[in-house]
């Protein structure tokens, strides 16, 4: 498969390795490398049709809706190259089950304090929470504050977190599951990233607002960032109503198509 890249970063080698690669493999599942390291965020990974729908949508389309960008073979060499996994939270969506029977119990796991729990009782043996920052191997990772929706749905969704990891001069603020906000807001102005992964789709119910970002949403961002943003968790979960191609059209229109990017499944994106 064009762009596939699974195996260890090579340390070795002679040629200038950029400081982070990333990875969107499907939704909110990113393959971070970073300092030597790889790291698995929010890994979703069932099977195309293997979980319900998410219920009051307006449709019954089982997810996820697609496939992951790369076969079995390749999902276990990537699973056992992974250094750590980082859970935003711990939607299904974000940490599925076919997740949690993949990926090893004593792997690394990093996640908000709320979930710590939950992730122990389902046997991982180093589990992590964050709740300001943590050091490990040469990263810095300082947890973020989000809203996952307004009003009574925002309170049913539950606390989520987005995540900032420092390497030498980069700063990767991966938000998580929020609208825009003034957590959001406050996370651009304190941490000053030099690149952005917003979790768009616009995703809601049939009652109530947005519960992830929307086009008007990720529009706000580049008024307090200059920096390169990318659009993920599209067309995966039957209740993100918002598709690659309405984003691409409203960055078009707005002439900031430098800036926000969309990318493919099992696209790589440059951090630069």
């Amino acid at each position: 498969m064009a762009g596939l890249m699974i195996s260890p970063m090579n340390r070795g080698s002679h040629l200038k390795e950029p400081l982070m690669k990333l990875r969107l493999l499907r939704h909110a599942t990113l393959v971070v490398e970073v300092a030597g390291k790889r790291i698995l965020v929010d890994p979703m990974l069932s099977k195309k049709g293997a979980m319900d729908p998410v219920a009051n949508a307006g449709n019954d389309n089982r997810i996820p809706m697609v496939e992951l960008p790369v076969g079995a073979a390749e999902l276990d060499k990537l699973l056992k190259t992974t250094d750590a996994v980082l859970i935003t939270h711990i939607h299904r969506d974000h940490w599925d089950a076919a997740a949690q029977e993949m990926i090893g119990k004593n792997t690394m796991l990093f996640c908000q304090p709320a979930d710590a729990e939950k992730i122990r009782g389902e046997g991982f043996t180093h589990v992590q929470s964050i709740e300001d920052r943590t050091e490990w191997n040469g990263i810095t990772i300082h947890r973020t504050n989000g809203q996952h929706g307004t009003g009574e749905i925002g309170k049913k969704m539950g606390i989520v977190s987005g995540y900032v990891l420092i390497y030498k001069k980069q700063r990767l603020y991966i938000a998580g599951d929020t609208i825009w906000c003034s957590d959001v807001q406050d996370a651009l102005t304190k941490h000053q990233p030099t690149h952005i992964i917003l979790n768009g789709g616009g995703a809601q119910f049939l009652e109530g607002g947005a519960i992830t970002m929307t086009i008007h949403d990720v529009l706000q961002v580049p008024v307090f960032t200059t920096s390169t943003i990318d659009i993920v968790h599209l067309e995966t979960v039957n209740h993100c109503l918002q598709r690659r191609a309405d984003f691409r059209a409203a960055i078009k229109d707005t002439d900031l198509s430098k800036q926000i990017r969309v990318p493919n499944d099992g696209d790589w994106v440059s951090i630069s």
